[in-house]
């Protein structure tokens, strides 16, 4: 590609062909501040907040969608540019719910580190304001338009990444704003939960319904056994909200901050996630092997599940008929355990820490009480979490690294995976090998299927027995490879779906990067490589192999898919409108 040459603030500077402004300021070592641009989906030049001045234009260029030129000549940083950018942030301010003291993104807001930075007057500009009743007609998500500043980030990332379109902008002039179609509550369209609207929003106009007073109620009852269990992916999340370095895992001090909260126990969703592997890894075998409906898919992202009601509903035999690994972990935490226990289910109450804002929707689906009570009674996101270690006043840095309680914290690197894209597919890989094979995989790790590339494919011989595998992250993905298999263009066996780009490490519940940082870090990639990293160095890394999963079978279950076994362990799904 050819080269360009210009200059920014009279600094020469050589790019390709086809750069924007933005883009060659950051390779010369110049931030532009953004509001409304997000790399790959939301390439607008709406909010005006990048404007740059260039030699010979007439006016102030966007310079996030401005392509360079040979010989321009750029400034970034002119009192005109710098005027410019103020008068946007306060007009965006005069329109703005301004309680920021008590807003949960109090101190991680882009409008209020614009504000504070460009030294805005936020009462300079005073008049008629736009007030909204606030959405909070769902389990998981409150939506607050008084805080919205019409970025439409959130439009572009449910229609780019998930292509579920269920919001945009409504109206028209100064009575704009984001909504549903035909003003509807989100609980009346088909969201499917999956929070990356409140990820990739800049201000508190998205936020997930907060569930923390519930589990400080829980932990101070008396007559109540508090449990909890967190996530494989929550450990490589959490520890961005104490300021630690993105990409590491914080297990063991997780571990002691929840100890130190007053839970009863503290368990490991892993755990939980090598039981799906062998209820999974049976039904694909037994779908294999009986002529069952094929290619059976994964069935461990709640957004996804409900994805699939709602527009292939003809599919949905596909689904593999195993509970989530959150949904299991309830189940067996108030039926197996209950019984150890000698405790009431009634009595007990499980609590989840999930990178996913669609768990809040899924301990309320039908069929998700093995128990005669709910699977799960809270689901709190990573973000929950970390308020709930501050509010108690623990020093989270501060603490020693402690491990899980037995016997639901004993969980294999193949659980772990399931917080990466391709991570279920990988788990349950290393387990189908050796079953099928009947001797030691030679290497476990099954690369074909890692990455954070929207669709991936692979195929396997395993002693005769050819397994074609796809995984998809990203529900735009998985709406391609539906339609592929609705068409007989799809020779798959197994498929792998998660919601979230790259997989639960990017789900909906994790900690909020500002766009900035979205835009030049591969937060995916970076969280995932915790993962693998730590599953490498383990010297358990099979779901089959682990002792307290064959302890269960052995005590409980007899053998996976047993009949208890699908009393426990699986569910069914229901066919939803798609309007």
């Amino acid at each position: 590609m050819s080269k360009v040459n210009l200059k920014i603030n009279n600094i020469p500077v050589e790019v390709e062909a086809g750069t924007t402004i933005l883009e060659a300021a950051k390779a010369s070592g110049i931030k532009i501040p953004t509001l409304c641009y997000l790399k790959d989906i939301n390439k607008i030049g709406a909010c005006r907040v990048c404007v740059c001045e260039v030699k010979g234009a007439r006016s102030l260029v966007a310079s996030c969608v401005f392509p360079v030129s040979e010989g321009m000549e750029v400034f970034t940083n002119t009192p005109k540019v710098l005027e410019s950018r103020k008068t946007t942030v306060e007009l965006l301010l005069s329109d703005h719910e301004k309680n920021c003291l008590s807003c949960v993104r109090n101190n991680n807001c882009e409008l209020q580190a614009l504000s504070t930075e460009f030294g805005c007057d936020t009462g300079k500009y005073q008049g008629v304001s736009c007030h909204y009743p606030v959405d909070t007609t769902t389990a998981y998500i409150v939506r607050d338009n008084n805080k919205c500043i019409l970025c439409r980030r959130c439009v572009a990332a449910c229609s780019q990444y998930q292509s579920v379109s269920v919001i945009g902008a409504n109206a028209r002039g100064f009575d704009t704003h984001i909504g549903c179609a035909f003003e509807k509550d989100l609980s009346e369209v088909p969201c499917v939960g999956c929070g990356q609207c409140i990820t990739v929003c800049p201000t508190g106009a998205l936020r997930e319904k907060d569930d923390t007073d519930a589990v400080i109620a829980a932990i101070n009852d008396p007559t109540k056994y508090v449990i909890v269990g967190t996530a494989p992916s929550v450990r490589v999340g959490l520890g961005e909200e104490f300021g630690i370095k993105m990409g590491t895992n914080v297990e063991g001090k997780m571990v002691a901050a929840l100890r130190r909260m007053g839970f009863n126990n503290v368990f490991d969703v892993d755990y939980t996630a090598d039981l799906t592997i062998m209820e999974e890894g049976t039904e694909f075998l037994g779908r294999l092997k009986n002529g069952g409906v094929l290619p059976m898919i994964t069935s461990c992202s709640p957004a996804w599940i409900k994805f699939c009601e709602h527009n292939f509903p003809e599919q949905l035999e596909n689904l593999s008929s195993c509970k989530s690994p959150q949904q299991m972990f309830g189940a067996v935490c108030k039926t197996y355990y209950a019984e150890k226990l000698g405790i009431d289910p009634k009595n007990i109450v499980v609590v989840s820490v999930m990178p996913c804002t669609a768990k809040k929707f899924e301990i309320g689906r039908p069929d998700q009480a093995a128990a005669g009570v709910a699977d799960i009674d809270i689901a709190i996101t990573v973000r929950e979490l970390a308020r709930l270690i501050k509010k108690f006043g623990i020093l989270f840095n501060e603490l020693p690294n402690e491990q899980f309680d037995a016997p639901f914290g004993i969980a294999s690197g193949a659980g772990l995976l399931f917080g990466a894209t391709g991570g279920v597919m990988e788990a349950a890989l290393r387990t189908l090998a050796e079953i099928i094979t009947g001797k030691e995989a030679p290497s476990l790790d099954f690369t074909d299927v890692r990455g954070t590339e929207g669709i991936k494919e692979a195929s396997y011989d395993l002693a005769g027995t050819v397994v074609k595998v796809a995984v998809a992250s990203g529900l735009a993905n998985a709406r391609k490879i539906m339609e592929k298999i609705k068409a007989g263009e799809a020779d798959y066996h197994f498929i792998e779906i998660m919601s979230c780009p790259g997989g639960c490490v990017n789900g909906g519940g994790q900690p909020i990067q500002t766009a900035y940082v979205r835009n030049n870090e591969d937060i995916r990639a970076t969280r995932a490589k915790a993962i693998y990293d730590t599953d490498k160095a383990m010297k358990l890394r099979k779901s089959h192999e682990n002792e307290a999963i064959q302890t269960i079978y052995k005590e409980y279950f007899g053998e996976p898919n047993s009949h208890k076994a699908h009393e426990i362990l699986h569910t069914k799904y229901t066919k939803r409108s798609n309007y």
